[in-house]
């Protein structure tokens, strides 16, 4: 029953990233058709980021279909990881137009006409800004709601693009103020977010798919362990992440003149808090005789 609710959430998951995919073909093509149109070298950089995210976000659907398949002979533990490397790829690809905006905006820098971009790519800029915003906190109650990671590094996008946006319209105004260096250094500013944002997800997906783990999160799994009557000490807690799952290993200290059943109880009560309490997927109980 709890299995069939996790996978239940990932098809819902689904929801937020095909709402990204339309939001970002939408605000692509007008950022770059009114981007082009204009001259505005920023909202053209902010179009581009917008196209590379609908890859980012297909990646992201990708995932958590694949996830949603249940463990075979060749995935014993499942396919709940799939979310965590469609993050990854996600994350390359963000990365490498996020480099090419650079280049792009630098030389169009040292290159520059010298004359400002049309005001209508500034009311462009303006109203993608409010639609990603809404965006973002569609993905991110969604994200809440199931406790999915590749739904909550879309809304991050999601908001990280709200906020591109914001910076692109600034840029575009000042270049009508007799600033027109503006609008291309705005557009190596909206580089620089999406490399960071890239690196951000990359770095998080990466330390998921090395078994890394919040000590803070550890530590309260261990009170949780420590709250059961009848543990007398953890001898070691660990925890690692399949997916958005969190599965804890745990090592109890009981009295070592406990009936079996008796300290099977002890592991059972371990095993049902964790679960109940912390959300944890899967819990491995060994004890061993205290002191």
């Amino acid at each position: 029953m709890e299995q069939q609710m996790r996978y239940d959430n990932l098809k819902l998951g689904e929801r937020g990233a095909i709402v990204s995919i339309i939001a970002y073909i939408c605000l692509s093509s007008i950022k770059l058709i009114i981007g082009y149109v204009s001259g505005s070298e920023a909202l053209k950089a902010d179009g581009l980021n917008n196209a590379t995210d609908i890859v980012a976000s297909i990646a992201v659907l990708i995932g958590l279909k694949i996830a949603q398949k249940p463990a075979d002979q060749d995935h014993p533990y499942g396919h709940w990881k799939s979310e965590t490397i469609a993050s990854l790829v996600a994350s390359f690809i963000m990365m490498a137009v996020g480099l090419q905006v650079l280049v792009e905006a630098a030389v169009s820098m040292f290159q520059s006409r010298g004359q400002a971009p049309d005001l209508i790519s500034a009311w462009a800029g303006a109203f993608c800004a409010m639609v990603m915003y809404a965006v973002y906190r569609y993905n991110k109650k969604l994200a809440l709601k199931i406790n999915s990671q590749s739904v909550m590094a879309a809304a991050k996008d999601n908001f990280s693009d709200a906020l591109v946006s914001v910076g692109t319209v600034v840029g575009i105004i000042g270049a009508q103020l007799n600033m027109p260096w503006l609008d291309p250094l705005t557009a190596i500013i909206v580089g620089i977010i999406i490399c960071k944002t890239a690196w951000d997800i990359f770095r998080e997906a990466s330390h998921h798919l090395s078994d890394g783990f919040d000590e803070e999160i550890i530590e309260s799994y261990k009170d949780t362990v420590m709250s059961i009557e009848g543990v007398e000490d953890v001898k070691e807690i660990r925890a690692r992440n399949y997916g958005s799952n969190a599965v804890v290993d745990v090592i109890l200290l009981i009295q070592s003149d406990l009936e079996f059943q008796e300290a099977h109880e002890i592991a059972t009560r371990v095993e049902d808090e964790l679960k109940r309490k912390s959300n944890v997927y899967e819990v491995h109980v060994h004890y061993e005789p205290g002191g």
